[in-house]
């Protein structure tokens, strides 16, 4: 089963009745966010777990991948450039939900900080909704531009730690202010001395989101 992007997949050989695509951070792989696909698919045995390496070489860790450019670039030059990794994610999406005959409502996204805000602004632009979003330490890339854009309405799950030094706590505060002023409501939770990481209580409550909305 071949990807528009390098994947690591886990499927249990049950009949496919949902599809979760893992975004990586800034640097990371695909092999990193396996780590939290390889813990759900014990829980989720009809699910099948895609975790893509970003599209580009990671200018700061060669060894790793980036969803688009952070270094010395402007706002508009960050943006710009996270419209070509939308296009590759919404792809990537298009072909799972195709080569396993999956309606987009069966497929969801997970994202742990740059994957976060690739999945957010990727899931909330499309025209058709995926079924849900769940987002680890990250933050709307561009509030302006995602205002003006939204097209479809996935429940959402955003977490963060309250001592995260990489993307700063705030940015979880300033999302929940942008989904208020768009009357969209999102579920959110904060985790206590918690670094840029993912804890295993949001494993739990990420697990335990998924399953709510395969029902």
């Amino acid at each position: 089963m071949n990807y528009s992007l390098n994947s690591i997949i886990f499927n249990s050989g049950s009949p496919i009745k949902n599809a979760v695509i893992l975004c990586h951070g800034y640097g990371g792989d695909g092999k990193d966010i396996s780590i939290v696909a390889h813990y759900w698919k014990n829980f989720l045995p009809d699910t099948l777990f895609i975790c893509p390496n970003a599209p580009e070489v990671c200018k700061v860790n060669p060894q790793g991948f980036q969803w688009f450019d952070l270094m010395d670039q402007t706002e508009d030059e960050i943006l710009s450039k996270s419209f070509i990794a939308e296009k590759k994610l919404n792809k990537l999406i298009d072909e799972v939900k195709e080569n396993n005959k999956l309606k987009i409502d069966q497929i969801s996204l997970v994202g742990f900080s740059q994957g976060c805000m690739i999945s957010l602004q990727t899931a909330l632009k499309r025209k058709d909704k995926i079924k849900c979003l769940i987002g680890y330490s990250g933050k709307i890339l561009n509030p302006n531009h995602l205002s003006k854009n939204i097209y479809s309405r996935p429940e959402i799950y955003l977490m963060h730690g309250d001592i995260d030094n990489v993307v700063p706590l705030n940015n979880l505060l300033e999302a929940k202010e942008f989904f208020s002023k768009q009357k969209y409501e999102i579920n959110t939770k904060i985790f206590k001395n918690c670094e840029h990481r993912i804890p295993t209580e949001g494993l739990s409550i990420g697990l335990e989101f998924l399953k709510k909305n395969f029902i």
